[in-house]
């Protein structure tokens, strides 16, 4: 287990392909971890990433990047998964583009496990959520090592909408958006707050309209503004980049830090044996608490939903081995 303050930070990157090599890309430029080790499945191509990122160190942070094999994820504080089937701007085929992903999750997670039994997950491949549990269930890990990106990038998009729309900086604005990383995500509107005054009430004091219906508008938005990303230029990558880089460097700065990452529901939550995002404290232990907010009658309900959507999905996985086991999160 990767220890804060020590001289290695190492950050393994499986599936080095758009979202893989731009989160490399980021963490060289942001500083965090001092060597980046790209593993794929096309050596030729990952070991052209790295030589093009080791290019760009010196014009940025000292890291050691390099193309590496399995073997490499054993010293990884944490390792990135970014295989998957690419994104679509047309979603077709939705059960065969998971069951592709899923393959290939059968196939990387036991061997990164095997390797770095002490390591660190986090999960960028999509569908994130379902993959997340995959994850954990082939990797063995307790639930707190298995990180799913989740509704971090959602959300940061929720904040910034709603920040645009009130005319202040987005870090100023505090919304999270909670469930599955898809079309049944929940905005949490009634716990969203600005200088510590839920919204509603801020609304008041300054002599500004609440419509709620102005707020599910916005909400809508974040939604689908990844599926826009992706009809536009063909996939996402700097925000999920970013949004990753923020889960490392909440790692290795044992930041402790509140972030909406898909993580297994804790069982006071209600909401059964599934991945999905919450608020959760990440820190070097991974995720050390999950928190469930509080939420309108409508906003449980349809967090409830969500959950039940992704546990369908969840069914569908490969057939359980005897060895899985979920192990929880401590």
């Amino acid at each position: 287990m990767f220890v804060s303050g020590g001289n290695q930070q190492r950050v393994a990157i499986v599936g080095p392909g758009l979202v893989g090599a731009t989160a490399a890309y980021a963490l060289l430029l942001s500083g965090v971890g001092s060597e980046i080790v790209l593993v794929g499945r096309d050596r030729a191509r990952a070991q052209a990433h790295a030589d093009d990122l080791l290019h760009a160190a010196p014009l940025s942070r000292a890291t050691r990047v390099w193309a590496g094999d399995y073997a490499e994820c054993r010293s990884a504080a944490v390792t990135v998964i970014a295989v998957g089937v690419t994104q679509r701007a047309h979603m077709t085929d939705r059960l065969d583009d998971l069951l592709q992903s899923a393959a290939m999750f059968q196939e990387v997670i036991p061997r990164i496990a095997e390797q770095n039994p002490q390591g660190i997950l986090v999960i960028a491949s999509n569908p994130v959520d379902v993959l997340t549990y995959a994850a954990l269930k082939w990797s063995g890990f307790p639930a707190g090592r298995v990180i799913g990106s989740g509704t971090l990038l959602d959300t940061s998009r929720f904040r910034t909408l709603l920040a645009e729309h009130y005319g202040v900086a987005s870090e100023n604005m505090h919304a999270y958006i909670v469930g599955e990383h898809g079309e049944s995500q929940v905005a949490l509107l009634s716990s969203a707050s600005l200088a510590g005054t839920r919204l509603h009430e801020y609304c008041q004091s300054q002599g500004l309209s609440y419509d709620p219906a102005v707020f599910g508008e916005l909400a809508g938005r974040a939604r689908v503004a990844g599926l826009s990303i992706v009809r536009g230029k063909g996939g996402t990558s700097f925000g999920i980049g970013a949004a990753l880089v923020r889960i490392v460097r909440a790692i290795f700065r044992n930041e402790q830090a509140v972030l909406t990452v898909s993580t297994l529901a804790p069982p006071h939550s209600g909401l059964g044996e599934v991945c999905l995002s919450l608020p959760a404290v990440v820190g070097e232990q991974g995720v050390t608490r999950v928190l469930v907010p509080a939420m309108s009658p409508s906003e449980s309900e349809a967090l409830r939903r969500s959950a039940d959507v992704l546990k369908r999905q969840i069914a569908l996985l490969p057939a359980s081995r005897s060895s899985d086991t979920i192990q929880a999160s401590g």
